[in-house]
This record gives C-alpha cells, sequence and structure tokens, in this order.
C-alpha cells in the first residue's frame, strides 16, 4: 500500500472522529445552555441519574468524568448551590463522600432529556439501523475500555452508606 502519511486512514478516521465531536457538541450545548447547565453539568447530572441510588462516590465521579478529583468538586459546588446535588458523608468511610442526585436535579434533567432525546435521535438512532447502532455501540465500549477504563467507576460497586439525604 502505498499511501503517504498524510492520506493514513487512520487519521482520516481520528479526523471523522473529531468532527462527529464538535458537531454534536455545537447541536447539543444549546440545549443544555437553556437550561443552565454546561456539557459536563448535563454529564455529571446523568451519570448520578443513572447510577445505584442515584449517587456516586466523589472519586468515582471523577474517573467517570475524566475530571480530575478537584475538578469534579467544583462542578459539584456549582451543581450543589442550583440544588441539582447534595453531598453525602459516609458514616462508616470518614474519607468517601457521595455526590447525591436531588429531586430538582431530577426534574432539570427531565426538562432538559426531551429535546436532548430528539437530538440524538436527529444525529444517531435515525440515522443507523439496529444491526449498525448494535455494531457502533460494540466499537465504542472497545474504545472506550482503552481509552478510559475507568469510565464505569462505581457503578456496581456495592454500597457500604446509606442514603441519609
Amino acid at each position: 500500500m502505498n499511501v503517504s502519511p498524510f492520506d493514513d486512514p487512520r487519521l482520516t478516521a481520528m479526523g471523522l472522529i473529531t468532527e462527529v465531536h464538535a458537531g454534536l457538541a455545537a447541536r447539543m450545548n444549546p440545549v443544555f445552555q437553556a437550561a443552565g447547565l454546561s456539557w459536563i453539568d448535563f454529564e455529571t447530572l446523568i451519570r448520578l441519574s443513572r447510577s445505584p441510588e442515584h449517587r456516586l462516590r466523589m472519586t468515582d465521579l471523577a474517573t467517570q468524568t475524566g475530571l480530575s478529583t478537584s475538578g469534579v468538586t467544583r462542578v459539584v459546588d456549582r451543581l450543589e448551590r442550583e440544588n441539582f446535588v447534595a453531598r453525602m458523608a459516609c458514616p462508616t468511610d470518614r474519607r468517601a463522600s457521595y455526590a447525591v442526585l436531588t429531586d430538582e436535579g431530577r426534574r432539570r434533567l427531565a426538562e432538559v432529556l426531551p429535546r436532548h432525546l430528539a437530538d440524538i435521535d436527529a444525529c444517531y438512532t435515525n440515522l443507523l439501523d439496529e444491526g449498525e447502532r448494535a455494531a457502533f455501540l460494540s466499537a465504542l465500549r472497545k474504545m472506550r475500555a482503552v481509552v478510559r477504563p475507568g469510565a464505569t467507576a462505581g457503578a456496581s460497586a456495592a454500597r457500604e452508606c446509606t442514603a441519609q439525604a
């Protein structure tokens, strides 16, 4: 195969991934902003909503979102001021604290989700048939396992603390 380094199909694949990500962000950010949320605010709330008991250890939330511990603390501080998230200390482990989705946080997600899901349908679901979607999800999970192995940290971990909020 006589391909110049700039014509390498691997570069094309990465370019497409970058373009799709930028396009999705441009399309979806206005929906989040209209609801008073940033992309990472939404990501944090949706991850909490999909977690057991709607909560995650702060360290697991940082790992799942790809934020540093100080970065996730700032996001949770902001969401806590909006009453979308509450913090819960673990009575059996003083080092651990949890971010817990509040009723107000669930309400805000419920406001955003119809438009967000419509965007997902327009940009993904309606473009691919069932087999393509299954193959695409499988490929994404394989890639995520390499580049973000902690993306599901704490999602199925045993819960030693009970909800107190």
